[in-house]
């Protein structure tokens, strides 16, 4: 048992009494007397322990059995399809060097990564070089942008209320840019 040199907070005395070595009637009663502040804890705490104490462990029926393997399962197919963005951790240096290769001005890139694009206007050949660009495969790219609009948190002060994140389709996105018309139709074209 603990001295009580200095006061102790509640969750110290209950961890305290519950390392003790034997926790039984008089221990119980010990640590009331010590810290009769903290009685209604020390009494929840200790049936706590003896009720464990108490407990016969029986074998798990084959339903409790099959019941706890259905919701293991379920756990780890939610954990495995959680969805990446590729997009996340992508430095500047990163996200400049995918714009570059794949033709395109940064915003193009940028649109990509706050999902503002329609998935759906995209030319395949496009996302498959993004996706490979970006370090992902093309379905789990397609799981992220599907995703809706990312609500960044801008760094500087507007002068006017955020608006809503509208989604534009890949072309708007594209005209939207100092692009020629040659290259916004070079991008558009869905050879592979």
């Amino acid at each position: 048992m603990t001295t009580r040199a200095a006061k102790l907070t509640c969750d110290e005395v209950l961890e305290s009494f519950a390392m003790e070595r034997h926790s039984d009637g008089r221990m119980l009663q010990r640590y009331l007397k010590e810290y009769p502040e903290y009685a209604t804890q020390l009494v929840d705490l200790s049936q706590e322990i003896f009720r464990s104490d108490i407990q016969v462990e029986s074998p798990l029926s084959a339903q409790d059995q099959m019941r706890i393997d259905t919701a293991c399962s379920r756990i780890q197919s939610v954990q495995s399809s959680v969805v990446v963005d590729p997009f996340a951790d992508l430095p500047v240096s990163k996200l400049r060097e995918v714009a570059l290769v794949l033709n395109v001005p940064r915003q193009v890139i940028t649109a990509f990564r706050e999902r503002t694009v329609i998935v759906a206007t995209v030319p395949k050949r496009f996302l498959t070089q993004l996706a490979s660009l970006v370090g992902s495969s093309v379905q789990d790219l397609l799981n992220v942008l599907a995703l809706p609009p990312a609500q960044l948190v801008r760094s500087y002060k507007a002068d006017e209320k955020p608006t809503e994140v509208v989604q534009v389709t890949f072309e708007q996105l594209l005209r939207g840019t100092n692009l020629t018309n040659e290259q916004i139709e070079v991008l558009l074209t869905d050879d592979i």
